[in-house]
């Protein structure tokens, strides 16, 4: 069996808590309140800059010119991406400039941020994918999923419609062929940690829209 099917399916469960948590209802409802979408767009404006660097230090690490140009172009889009955020969703959902730069990261995309950083760095070129995979993913399958049930009209329906794309799917297999590839060759330790980053960065996947539903902030300050 691939990789990337025995993680997804030891992590099934955990998918199914992901598509069905109130975040996600909300957003096929087309009934999330504005200021939750606003939290989760500016974290995941914060969260994209992390991710494009950690993909960029994958591309560094990559075994053949192959995986350097596929993460060197994902690292790209992540930050075309974030950028996009600032010129379309942050115009529609009232959220300005400045609101951007005063918001902290969260507790919880400062945590997968910073697990993403450190493992790209600290651990093996397969480790660090296996920890990037499911934000690829997760997204991936949610934004299918609520394609096909979302409510119309819907406020959100060009985040769904991203998200749900052949596009973004097409890059997902590429993702998940580089990581079996990876995988079947790599040593039953490095698998094990493969298993560890992947459903690690799973659960940061639900901690991360968990805290966009609840307002997520710091306790302190």
């Amino acid at each position: 069996m691939p990789f990337s099917r025995d993680a997804w399916d030891a992590n099934l469960g955990l998918y199914e808590t992901i598509r069905s948590m109130p975040f996600n209802e909300a957003l096929a409802a087309g009934t999330l309140p504005a200021e939750r979408f606003q939290h989760y767009i500016i974290q995941d404006a914060h969260y994209l800059i992390a991710f494009g660097r950690a993909l960029a230090v994958a591309a560094a690490k990559a075994d053949d010119t192959d995986g350097i140009v596929q993460f060197s172009e994902a690292a790209k889009v992540a930050i075309i991406v974030e950028r996009a955020l600032h010129a379309d969703y942050f115009r529609q959902f009232g959220v300005t400039a400045d609101d951007f730069a005063r918001a902290p990261l969260s507790p919880a995309c400062h945590h997968y941020s910073s697990y993403l950083l450190a493992t790209a760095w600290a651990e093996p070129y397969p480790v660090a994918l296996a920890a990037l995979l499911p934000c690829f993913w997760i997204y991936a399958e949610v934004g299918r999923d609520i394609h096909g049930r979302a409510a119309e009209p819907n406020p959100y329906r060009a985040w769904i419609d991203t998200y749900a794309g052949e596009d973004f799917h097409a890059a997902v297999r590429g993702v998940i062929a580089t990581t079996d590839r990876l995988a079947a060759k790599a040593s039953p330790e490095t698998q094990g940690a493969m298993h560890v980053a992947f459903t690690r960065a799973t659960q940061l996947e639900w901690m991360f829209w968990d805290s966009a539903w609840n307002l997520g902030d710091w306790p302190v300050r």
